[in-house]
């Protein structure tokens, strides 16, 4: 069996990892500016998260929501805390699409609506409520094409406005930085204006922190900077460093029935052990901080070199664009002629989403192969 030919892979295997550092079985040395799609949000092999994962796997692995398990809830505590949302309910499931499709059904079982407010250029994810909410035709196949997801421009109040007042929308669903399509953001005065527009209309609002929160942005989640209270946040890819976890924060207006979400893996053992260790390393080591800091850096000093046309985003969640390349091709020099792993957004957009444990050193590094790389 050969395996499903979907992936355009590079003909390199890291197959060990040490904070923002990745190594290959020959020991050669990368620096790790992607964190596999921003899932690295502590560092590979974090001892503190090494250590945890190992003696939760040594006790008890697995088993169903059938029964108590108290590190979900010691999970909701934390997560709660640090978040800014104590009063919020918690969901767990296994990745961001899963997040997202829950956060759906939920705004519609609790609406009764069946429409879904989404915006250009959004990306939440590929299984079905998830992708016909994406804003990409290529992988959304017939089976997704539904007339329950409205798309209007991002930044566009008057267009949301103008959807919103039908009142037929169970939710309008936004990331709090766009990721997949070149780290776009929401401004601050559209995040408020779209959550009066949606309260007034009875329609739910979803921020997908997915990729944008988590520390990532500099605050724990990005819509956070405009000071808006959402009903329903998702997180999923830097929650627990790598271990599949997801998570769908509920706001306490939004009433529990039993039976109406369930899952099989979501917030086994396991994975709250995970997540439970993120959350423990990130608050010891004032990762969120960090990410402000060396982000503002980044973000300062990528736009002080020549040739590049637009640096954009916050924290650790930066697009770059330089003049004269495509995205493909500087990721391709940074990777060969470099040793820097970068990922890529649409065809010139270049994303950095290091761990948030990045430091100045290391950001240094980054700058000089960065300026050689598009010296040539």
């Amino acid at each position: 069996m050969e395996l499903f030919d979907v992936y355009s892979l590079y003909d390199i295997e890291p197959v060990r990892g040490e904070g923002s550092h990745v190594f290959t079985a020959d020991g050669s040395e990368y620096l790790d500016l992607y964190g596999g799609h921003a899932v690295i949000s502590i560092g590979h092999a974090h001892p503190a998260y090494v250590k945890a994962v190992s003696d939760q796997v040594a006790r008890l692995g697995f088993y169903s929501n059938s029964v108590q398990n108290s590190l979900q809830s010691r999970l909701a505590e934390k997560l709660g805390k640090l978040s800014g949302y104590p009063d919020y309910s918690l969901f767990l499931c296994n990745s961001g699409a899963e997040a997202n499709e829950n956060a759906m059904k939920l705004a519609s079982f609790t609406t009764g609506r069946a429409k879904i407010l989404a915006f250009g250029k959004a990306f939440h994810g590929r299984t079905f409520g998830a992708v016909a909410a994406t804003d990409n035709p290529n992988i959304r196949a017939p089976f997704n094409e539904t007339e329950n997801v409205v798309f209007v421009p991002l930044n566009d109040i008057e267009a949301a406005r103008e959807a919103l007042k039908t009142e037929e929308f169970a939710a309008a669903i936004i990331e709090g930085i766009q990721g997949v399509s070149g780290i776009h953001e929401p401004t601050e005065e559209f995040l408020r204006q779209l959550s009066e527009e949606c309260k007034k209309t009875g329609t739910l609002l979803i921020l997908d922190e997915i990729q944008s929160g988590y520390g990532r942005s500099g605050r724990f989640f990005a819509h956070q900077y405009s000071g808006i209270r959402p009903d329903i946040i998702t997180c999923a890819k830097g929650i627990a460093n790598g271990f599949p976890c997801a998570a769908v924060l509920i706001s306490p207006e939004i009433p529990a029935k039993k039976g109406m979400l369930g899952t099989t893996f979501g917030g086994n053992h396991l994975a709250c052990a995970a997540a439970i260790a993120v959350l423990d390393v990130m608050e010891e080591e004032k990762l969120i901080e960090n990410a402000a800091e060396i982000g503002e850096y980044l973000i300062t000093e990528l736009r002080k070199i020549p040739g590049v046309t637009d640096v954009r985003g916050r924290g650790l969640m930066i697009g770059l664009e330089v003049e004269g390349l495509t995205g493909s091709e500087l990721r391709k020099r940074l990777l060969f002629d470099h040793h820097i792993f970068t990922g890529g957004a649409g065809q010139y957009t270049v994303r950095l989403l290091p761990a948030l444990s990045l430091s100045k050193a290391e950001a240094d590094r980054f700058l000089t192969e960065f300026k050689k790389a598009i010296s040539k």
